[in-house]
């Protein structure tokens, strides 16, 4: 009965700890050892109220980093607004789009704000291209790398494709300059001016621009912000006009971390068969799962149809420029149209990243990455539902950003520079669209650590966006 009190006492104290915010949602409670230090108890009373709360939902356990605060869909109202179809149209991005580039300001409210050790897994991979570097011999230098990239880089992305469910031999696979040059060639190997292709709204505000520069025309496809795109929807705009391709993010897709189930998925690849339909899959968010790394789309593709791009900068690095492209029945004009758009790539960066990747270490960062961006994304959300107001925000389950859907009135454009004069930059909603919707929703990346800058931000943004009174 003693150690039944005990263990129960300690589970109210936690409890009360929870509910009166002494840990948010995504805070590590003190370990084992500390609680029994602090409360003079036993290991094994100490595990027992742990577990208790776990079973309820209320504690998360992550191997080798303790009991973190849960966070619960319930506790979390989801995004319900949704894009209306409205016949094709030319694009013209926002020049606001350019100042947020500017300022670096893509995935990070305080781009000025650069603090913070560099991680262990990117030190190590500056190592590896250094040993890279170092194995230069004789007149190398003089000589351009094959179209196609590196070939042990092509082998380490095919063995680490298929742990994800896609056997890929290396000739299918195409070194780019990232994922955006990917994209880039997907379009124009299939696409030519005025084609209209359709695209998840909300959506990538890079796919926009590439659109706009090919002279090519958008239909927007309504996309729920966890499930992604709306296939019904998209069968809909097929059936009313002409569309060359359809670029789609199954694993996570931006702004809100959408992903599509496997239902969804063969129903588009019918449709892309059905309506001889290029899909063009941006897969750069997959490896940044907070749990089971989807499979690509790219294995369900029975019809040669699904041009797969996707590149290091979200799961590694933003400054390496190192991406890929599965072309298809289109790959051979798309090694083409690389030879013209960049002609080769760095083999010893390559070579650097290929050695990375075999020797376990990308494997290791990874696992390290998902811990600490459940955390951050955890605490994100934890500071949003202290605003005012009824904000609706997405749970994503990987990728880097949340969307934020704010009240009714609040127009995130008009908020943008205010926000800025107090040192503060946003990302509004109407960037994810060519049709001037989602004045009211924002994107917020979770990339970085929330220390007491960027909270002192999100507290600025909550009193410019959702003012109290």
């Amino acid at each position: 009965m003693a150690s039944d009190y005990l263990y129960q006492q300690l589970e109210s104290w936690l409890l009360k700890g929870i509910e009166e915010q002494r840990w948010l949602m995504g805070d590590r409670l003190p370990s084992i050892r500390e609680l029994c230090k602090q409360h003079g108890l036993s290991k094994a009373t100490v595990q027992h109220a742990l577990q208790r709360l776990e079973a309820q939902g209320l504690l998360e356990a992550r191997p080798k980093a303790g009991y973190f605060v849960a966070l619960h869909a319930k506790t979390v109202k989801e995004p319900i607004s949704r894009s209306r179809i409205e016949a094709p149209r030319p694009v013209t991005v926002s020049d606001l789009l350019l100042d947020i580039m500017r300022r670096s300001a893509a995935f990070d409210l305080l781009p000025d704000l650069h603090a913070g050790e560099l991680p262990s897994g990117i030190v190590t991979l500056n190592r590896s291209v250094a040993r890279a570097l170092r194995r230069q011999k004789g007149d190398d230098y003089q000589y351009y790398d094959t179209p196609a990239g590196d070939a042990g880089l092509r082998e380490q992305l095919s063995l680490h494709l298929l742990r994800r469910g896609w056997q890929v031999d290396i000739d299918e696979l195409c070194i780019t300059s990232g994922c955006q040059h990917a994209l880039f060639l997907a379009l124009m190997a299939t696409c030519e001016k005025g084609d209209v292709v359709a695209v998840e709204s909300p959506g990538f505000y890079g796919v926009l621009q590439l659109l706009e520069q090919l002279g090519l025309q958008v239909v927007e496809v309504p996309t729920s912000i966890s499930t992604g795109m709306d296939i019904e929807a998209l069968e809909e705009v097929l059936k009313r006009w002409k569309v060359k391709a359809c670029i789609v993010s199954p694993a996570f897709s931006t702004p809100g971390g959408a992903l599509m189930p496997k239902d969804p998925r063969e129903r588009l690849l019918s449709l892309a068969e059905q309506h001889d339909l290029a899909i063009i899959e941006d897969d750069i968010y997959a490896d940044t799962a907070l749990g089971v790394v989807p499979d690509p789309l790219k294995a369900l593709d029975q019809y040669n149809r699904v041009i797969l791009c996707s590149s290091f900068s979200k799961s590694l690095s933003r400054d390496l420029r190192l991406g890929w492209i599965s072309g298809a029945r289109w790959h051979e004009r798309i090694i083409k149209l690389k030879l013209v758009t960049q002609l080769s790539s760095s083999r010893y960066l390559q070579q650097g990243v290929a050695e990375f990747i075999a020797d376990g270490s990308f494997a290791a960062h990874l696992r390290r990455q998902r811990h600490e961006l459940r955390e951050r994304r955890d605490r994100l959300i934890a500071h949003l539902r202290a605003w005012p107001g009824d904000l609706r925000i997405s749970l994503p389950q990987g990728g880097l950003a949340v969307w934020v859907e704010l009240p009714d009135g609040v127009d995130t454009l008009e908020a943008y520079p205010e926000a800025l004069d107090r040192g503060v930059v946003i990302t509004p909603g109407p960037l994810f669209s060519v049709s001037g919707q989602f004045r009211n929703c924002m994107r917020l990346s979770f990339s970085h650590p929330w220390d007491k800058r960027r909270v002192e931000a999100l507290n600025i943004l909550s009193a410019v966006l959702v003012p109290h009174g």
